[in-house]
């Protein structure tokens, strides 16, 4: 079934399902909306289809949300991502629609649970205390997804995270593999760099079979002076080799990532 029909199929089943949440906004450029709604909150997510969708690219999307913030906005762009990767090549809008749900929901239990902390914290020992703030120590870090660029058949995507460890680095990957699109790349090449308590810098790298893939990558956030950073480009090989042309993508995704999520400044890179 080719994207078109797989896309007229998707939109008659969204309609029959969400009914006037689903808006057409253009339908000859196949751009759509969806209100979700949960509670007192609520959220307008912008899709528009493109031609590689759903075979080999997302839609593009964007988030309407003006009463949650920044970081929130931002961890629910990552989840959508994630749940793209985990289901690439097929039909993600409805899943979308339902993480997006799912995230609202958890706003709201999470504000009770608050409440409640507020209302018993005094009933805490110290020992339950302490592992609280052991749980807290090893929280994995927020990764934030880029945007795929396709040429010729392959494609490249950018992944980053704010990281202060080599264990927090590890812990990002692990994650990262953990998603079945990610672990199958052709390559995960990767670089971070993290200021030490000496001020000095610990920093890797990592080619995954791209030859010096990750040392340019380090290269790059060296030029950006960014710093307690790990960028992890994935390729999907698509047959055709790219000769110089793929250390282009690799840069431009990591750059497109690490903006996305503001971890390097545009203003600092343009000065460099």
């Amino acid at each position: 079934m080719d994207n078109f029909t797989q896309q007229v199929d998707e939109i008659e089943a969204l309609t029959a399902i969400y009914g006037d949440d689903w808006q057409v906004e253009d339908e000859e450029n196949r751009a759509f909306s969806m209100n979700v709604h949960e509670g007192d909150k609520s959220i307008k997510l912008y899709v528009k289809l493109t031609a590689d969708y759903p075979s080999s690219a997302p839609p593009y999307f964007e988030l309407s949300a003006p009463q949650l913030r920044l970081e929130q906005k931002n961890h629910i762009s990552s989840l959508l991502q994630e749940v793209y990767l985990s289901l690439a090549g097929g039909p993600v809008l409805y899943e979308w629609i339902e993480k997006i749900r799912e995230e609202l929901q958890k706003d709201k239990s999470c504000k009770i649970e608050q409440v409640i902390e507020h209302n018993e914290v005094v009933k805490k020992s110290p020992k339950s205390l302490k592992k609280s703030n052991e749980e807290k120590e090893e929280k994995i870090p927020e990764i934030y997804h880029g945007d795929v660029i396709v040429d010729r058949k392959s494609s490249f995507q950018g992944h980053a995270a704010q990281v202060f460890s080599v264990h927090d680095v590890k812990n990002v990957l692990k994650k990262l593999y953990e998603i079945k699109k990610i672990e199958q790349a052709t390559h995960n090449m990767y670089a971070y760099r993290i200021v030490t308590n000496n001020k000095n810098f610990s920093q890797d790298c990592e080619d995954d079979g791209e030859s010096q893939a990750g040392s340019r990558l380090l290269h790059f956030l060296q030029i950006v002076d960014a710093k307690n950073v790990l960028v992890v480009i994935s390729r999907w090989y698509g047959g055709i080799h790219l000769g110089p042309d793929r250390f282009r993508h690799i840069n431009n995704a990591a750059r497109q990532v690490l903006e996305a999520a503001n971890l390097i400044s545009r203003n600092k890179e343009h000065k460099k």
